[in-house]
């Protein structure tokens, strides 16, 4: 009998091992999958996404583009939204709803008709922008389409001086930022006292490279505060939010096909001519 209750202890303490061991594999596989919920995402995601929120037109030169539905006067990286210092640079954080996917993913391109227009990609930074450092100013503007971050941060690369966004490198934290923009007639002054800022990070989890913007140490030294970094969390779903000192934003890893090998094509593509032009936009107040 002594050995029959030692045997079921025994057969007990296996029995609840062998439940433990089942529990920490089902758990890996569940984050794991968690974790890769979003990988297999194509651009199909994008010109789901964004249609609410503008038009898709098919460009001669750049294939499907987005044309937000905004206010005359909208320019990326420079309406409605303000940068924060995260653990992967200087990342722009947008008020608009749709603000996770075009800031972060892709390329603008300013055309003179149509105003700004987004061509997407497939590559996630915290901002593609090209950043510029002057005595007293920071100032960024978008990169366009095509265009590498070694060509970007190289000296023979020019965007037009119009596109160039600057504040006082005091400002440049501000969440109001919008009120301290430098008077655009100033550009070409600040410009040509300027120099490149040529500060990149790789990231070796997406195999991309990107330009972080300023320095932290040199943001520290003229607004004399230290920088905290906002730590960048997964978003599950499309969509972002700061909350405390965290940034949480939607960022899967983008194919150009679907699962099938087949380009995605937007439910609705709106022929160029048949678009409004940016004049006729009703003009941004707030801007």
């Amino acid at each position: 009998m002594i050995k029959q209750n030692k045997l079921m202890k025994s057969l007990a303490k296996f029995f609840m091992l062998l439940v433990m061991i089942n529990c920490v594999i089902l758990t890996t596989v569940y984050k794991a999958h968690a974790q890769q919920v979003s990988v297999s995402v194509s651009l199909q995601l994008f010109y789901d996404q964004l249609s609410p929120y503008g038009q898709w037109a098919n460009n001669p030169e750049y294939g499907y583009v987005w044309i937000p539905r905004v206010s005359q006067g909208f320019s990326p990286y420079g309406s409605d939204g303000h940068w924060v210092y995260t653990d992967e640079g200087w990342t722009w954080v947008s008020d608009y709803s749709w603000g996770w996917a075009p800031f972060h993913y892709g390329r603008w391109h300013s055309d003179p008709y149509y105003g700004w227009i987004w061509i997407p990609d497939t590559e996630w930074g915290p901002a593609w922008v090209s950043w510029r450092r002057s005595e007293g100013y920071f100032g960024w503007a978008p990169l366009g389409p095509g265009v590498s971050i070694n060509v970007a941060v190289g000296s023979g690369y020019n965007i037009p001086n119009q596109h160039w966004i600057f504040v006082r490198d005091r400002d440049i934290e501000r969440p109001d930022i919008h009120r301290y923009y430098v008077k655009k007639t100033n550009n070409v002054t600040i410009i040509k006292k300027s120099t490149v800022i040529i500060n990149t990070h790789v990231d070796n989890s997406r195999h991309v490279t990107y330009i972080t913007g300023p320095g932290k140490e040199d943001v520290q030294k003229v607004t004399g505060k230290p920088v905290k970094p906002f730590v960048v969390k997964e978003n599950d779903r499309p969509g972002q939010k700061i909350n405390n000192n965290e940034l949480h934003i939607y960022r899967p890893q983008v194919q150009k096909n679907n699962d099938n090998g087949k380009p995605p094509v937007p439910a609705k593509v709106v022929q160029l001519k048949h678009m409004k032009s940016a004049a006729k936009k009703k003009p941004d107040n707030k801007q």
